[in-house]
């Protein structure tokens, strides 16, 4: 198979399974709905550092550290 065609689903969440969610993920491709259908803030992980990904109300997507 293709990577960029490749279908992959992932759970997301804090450990609680309330939180728990199923993330699809097509070749290297998310849906935003998929990434906010708990919240309109995500906190993403790299390494040490933490960011947030915030959905705006005009439907606009910003990420800060």
């Amino acid at each position: 198979m293709n990577s960029s065609t490749d279908n992959k689903s992932i759970i997301t969440g804090d450990g609680d399974p309330a939180t728990a969610r199923a993330v699809n993920i097509i070749g290297n491709q998310v849906e935003s709905r998929d990434l906010f259908s708990l919240g309109r803030e995500i906190v993403i992980a790299h390494g040490d550092d933490r960011y947030r990904l915030r959905l705006t109300s005009q439907n606009k997507l910003i990420l800060t550290k």
